[in-house]
């Protein structure tokens, strides 16, 4: 059996993780967040959102974080851009790569941004031309793949083509959403082979949530297929807004652990991954929903 001998973890926890949290975040907290995490030898962090603060709050002060952050060498700091005016203030923040994200379903998509599918692609052309004008990389998500809280089961096709869509508007990476995490490792690999079609597997990354605990499960069989690129939230933070009783992402200590028992490269250091879960949960006032943290605690000595 064959793995990629590398793997590029993405960390989601400061926007994808936190934005769904009722109690507003301080700035500074998300900052040392931030900090934490680019301590830890990560090379992607998802850092902001630049959408309504009417529909989602917690994300109100992505400018001031991008702002205030410091800036570590190696670390790409991205943020989620749905629209013109999110690019606009994106750019102005000094934001390094921008996201768009589209669903594979009809339902969630006209509950989650207003529109089709194919409004929704159509929306994003001017966005991803201006950000291709400016020498700015896009990221493009695509949720529900396996499986949506309106409509139930989701082809795999349908995954394919909006997928297609966005590499075609020039997006660099596909993020393989399962939304409500009810995906298993079996239909994992369908979806993946079924995308392969019309999507390089260079250009794919993987997002699962653990509502039903299958995300390490569906991570390791994607692995298989050679999949190099996944998504991963500090301590399990997140869900989602719009499909209610969806569990948080996977944790990145948990990934970094199945990554580091099968020596795969990261280039993440544990313990650091480990004070910044411990950090962020503390704020929340809550312990972290990962397996790993819970087991080896903070990454300090007297832990």
């Amino acid at each position: 059996m064959t793995f990629p001998k590398h793997i590029k973890i993405v960390e989601v926890g400061p926007r994808d993780g936190l934005q769904n949290e009722a109690e507003i975040i301080s700035t500074e907290d998300k900052v040392k967040l931030i900090e934490y995490l680019g301590e830890s030898g990560l090379s992607v962090i998802e850092a902001g959102s630049f959408v309504s603060p009417k529909w989602v709050p917690q994300m109100a002060d992505s400018a001031n974080v991008f702002l205030d952050i410091f800036r570590r060498k190696g670390v790409t700091y991205t943020a989620l851009t749905p629209n013109m005016k999110g690019l606009e203030n994106a750019i102005n923040a000094g934001v390094d790569e921008v996201a768009v994200f589209a669903a594979a379903s009809e339902s969630f998509s006209r509950k989650n941004i207003n529109c089709s599918v194919e409004e929704s692609i159509e929306r994003f052309r001017p966005l991803c031309e201006e950000a291709s004008a400016r020498n700015i990389p896009v990221r493009g998500y695509v949720s529900c793949v396996l499986g949506c809280p309106y409509e139930g089961s989701v082809s795999p096709y349908a995954v394919r083509n909006v997928s297609k869509d966005l590499l075609d508007l020039g997006c660099y990476e596909i993020s393989l959403g399962d939304t409500i995490g009810t995906g298993t490792p079996g239909n994992a690999r369908i979806l993946i082979d079924t995308v392969l079609d019309d999507v390089p597997l260079e250009k794919l990354a993987v997002h699962f949530h653990d509502t039903y605990g299958q995300a390490l499960a569906n991570i390791y069989a994607v692995l298989e297929q050679g999949v190099a690129v996944v998504d991963s939230s500090i301590g399990g933070l997140g869900g989602c807004p719009y499909a209610s009783g969806a569990a948080g992402n996977v944790a990145t200590e948990d990934v970094l652990y199945l990554l580091d028992g099968l020596g795969i490269e990261t280039g993440i250091s544990m313990d650091k991954i480990l004070k910044a879960s411990w950090f962020i949960s503390g704020i929340l006032g809550r312990p972290p929903a990962s397996k790993v943290a819970n087991a080896l605690g903070d990454g300090s000595p007297l832990s």
